[in-house]
């Protein structure tokens, strides 16, 4: 579930591939290469390779078998000159080591979806800084409250996106194949022990911390995001398109602004719970932010929504028409947002956000005009910039006075 708490691998397409066919050519481009024991290697290298052929089902019900791609020519160099198939001289090398370690944060960081990452840590900062109301607020129990949220939530943040992609396997391997669990860099268990641990760790984070408006903000985002995403009777709602959104509205629209305003304001400072103008408009513009985030980023996705019976507003309806709802419903907010900052009774508030939402409209305007709607890269383009918008409007509420 991408939205939640905020390169493609080509793969080969040969049929029945064995090594008997590949053997011949890498013979001939070993220079000077005499080894009698060559048709015993390629029996082996053959019977070595069957083994590696993965059967990989297709959408029509038909089979397609690859080769697995960690089995490489150089695995046949070197058993050619009488190494072991399964391990190479220098596995435990400490550069192979470091590579290992470079590989694995290189697919956790793709596991974790960083764009939502961002988003949720922005917006725990850009609302933390709304309950300050004194410069002597800014204090180490200000940044320690704080950072225990920003905590917290991010933990939350990755089980959600990670079970998402734990029940979209198969869909992400049309729609995402760069994704760990579909190019097959993680296993299936694999997925489901990092999401396990890091919901365990976000709750256990809460009872240190012992915050009620934070463990309302984590449980409420944990049960929305696990009946989105997980596929059992009376859940999977990802399937409906408005009530997908609802899901993706409550949680960053409403969850994320008043839970995390009440952690700061009630817990750390011991204040009462008072809803500022501040909050209330940044509930209000987060509400169209989370409409569009929930609609557009079904757009670059359709492809595979259609063939897995996934029944969002962008494979009713169709792409130009969802992309431009979605421009229109951010150009709204954009106006809205002018003119709260225009009645501002502060004049360095009013300058600020007037201007500051204009030039992100036109931003907006202007890109979307030169997006080409009929390219898939053009569209993942737009909505990762539609994601920056997000992030520029998370500096802009705090100062809204």
């Amino acid at each position: 579930m991408d939205s939640l708490i905020v390169g493609s691998f080509t793969r080969p397409n040969s049929h029945n591939l064995s090594a008997a066919v590949l053997l011949p050519s890498l013979r001939n481009s070993i220079q000077g290469s005499k080894f009698k024991e060559w048709s015993l290697i390629e029996g082996i290298c053959n019977v070595r390779y069957q083994r590696q052929l993965v059967e990989n089902h297709t959408i029509t019900g038909q089979r397609k078998h690859m080769l697995s791609p960690t089995y490489s020519r150089k695995r046949l160099v070197v058993a050619c000159h009488g190494q072991s198939l399964e391990s190479e001289p220098n596995a435990y090398e400490p550069k192979n080591i470091w590579n290992s370690i470079i590989n694995f944060l290189d697919a956790f960081y793709r596991f974790s979806r960083p764009h939502t990452v961002i988003g949720t840590a922005l917006s725990i900062v850009s609302v933390s800084l709304l309950a300050v109301q004194k410069l002597s607020d800014f204090s180490p129990m200000f940044f320690t409250g704080m950072l225990e949220a920003i905590i917290a939530a991010l933990f939350m943040n990755i089980y959600i996106v990670g079970l998402n992609q734990i029940s979209d396997i198969e869909i992400d391997k049309v729609n995402k194949p760069y994704l760990p669990l579909a190019s097959g860099e993680y296993s299936t268990g694999t997925g489901i022990f990092i999401v396990t641990s890091f919901a365990i760790l976000s709750f256990w984070l809460w009872s240190v911390v012992g915050s009620w408006p934070l463990f309302w903000a984590l449980s409420v985002s944990f049960v929305l995001g696990t009946a989105y995403s997980i596929n059992l009777p009376m859940l999977r709602w990802k399937r409906s398109a408005v009530v997908a959104a609802m899901c993706i509205l409550a949680v960053r629209a409403i969850i994320v602004q008043i839970a995390f305003f009440l952690h700061m304001q009630t817990h750390v400072f011991g204040q009462p719970a008072i809803f500022s103008r501040p909050l209330i408009f940044a509930t209000a513009f987060m509400s169209f932010f989370s409409v569009v985030i929930a609609l557009f980023k079904d757009i670059p996705d359709m492809e595979g929504d259609r063939i897995f019976g996934i029944r969002s507003f962008t494979v009713r309806l169709g792409q130009k028409r969802v992309f431009w709802i979605c421009i229109s419903l951010l150009q709204i907010a954009y106006a809205v947002a002018i003119l709260v900052g225009a009645s501002s009774s502060f004049l360095w508030s009013k300058l600020i956000t007037v201007v500051g939402h204009g030039i992100l409209a036109a931003m907006l305007w202007r890109s979307a005009k030169s997006t080409d709607l009929s390219s898939k890269v053009a569209i993942t383009s737009f909505y990762m910039f539609i994601w920056k918008l997000f992030y520029a409007e998370y500096l802009l509420i705090p100062l809204v006075r």
